[in-house]
């Protein structure tokens, strides 16, 4: 039986894996674009079942449907790069400084350290836009798919609106950055309906270059 284990490193809420980390890993098996649907929060540090039917695959946890993935196309029209300056100065706005239901988790936990964690903190443009820089200290695809989850939630009004979790996520990446090379992560709302959120977004490298992109969508869980 074919596995995949995440790395207890790479959480996103307390006990389980990142989002965008996981999705990455998932869409990797597909060896492809693909869109990835989060059934359930990812356990970590344990081999979990992987199982191909055709085109899909499916990713479970005993009995459990963790994640089912197929095939897709990203199309969307991104904005265009802010600066780096520019994304460092809407970083400093980040509003998870503040308030943050996961200050561990491994994209935009303000408790990583530098070098353990990647540290993405993305703050509003004032124009609907989200930003933050990014200087990859490594560099993979999982890792790219990473760093383009957790700013849609910003762009979608987490902490403001309360928890939200990823439920879906697609990326495409045409070009993987560079070690050290100074990137800019956009994010931006698509819109949302009832409980569903959308966002897009986007890693540009130095020149504006864009390197990937992504569309999400988002679950305001049930009110208690």
């Amino acid at each position: 039986m074919e596995t995949l284990t995440i790395d207890g490193r790479f959480n996103g809420p307390e006990g389980s894996g990142n989002g965008g980390y996981t999705c990455g890993l998932i869409a990797g098996l597909l060896g492809r674009t693909a869109e990835v649907t989060l059934r359930r929060p990812p356990p970590l540090d344990r081999p979990l079942d992987v199982e191909r039917e055709g085109d899909r695959l499916l990713v479970r946890d005993g009995d459990a449907l963790v994640a089912e993935a197929e095939p897709a196309e990203v199309e969307l029209d991104a904005p265009a790069s802010p600066s780096y300056g520019e994304a460092e100065r809407a970083s400093a706005r980040y509003p998870g400084f503040e308030e943050h239901a996961f200050p561990t988790c491994f994209v935009c936990g303000p408790a990583r350290e530098p070098g353990d964690g990647l540290r993405i903190f993305a703050g509003p443009m004032g124009d609907g836009r989200v930003a933050s820089p990014w200087t990859p200290a490594e560099v993979a695809p999982e890792l790219v798919w990473a760093a383009l989850d957790c700013p849609g939630a910003i762009a979608v009004g987490y902490p403001e609106r309360g928890e939200t979790l990823l439920g879906r996520f697609a990326a495409e990446i045409e070009e993987l950055p560079r070690i050290g090379e100074r990137c800019v992560v956009v994010g931006w709302p698509l819109g949302e309906e009832g409980r569903k959120l959308y966002a897009g977004t986007a890693l540009f490298g130095e020149e504006g270059r864009q390197l990937a992109s992504a569309r999400a969508t988002w679950i305001l869980p049930l009110p208690l």
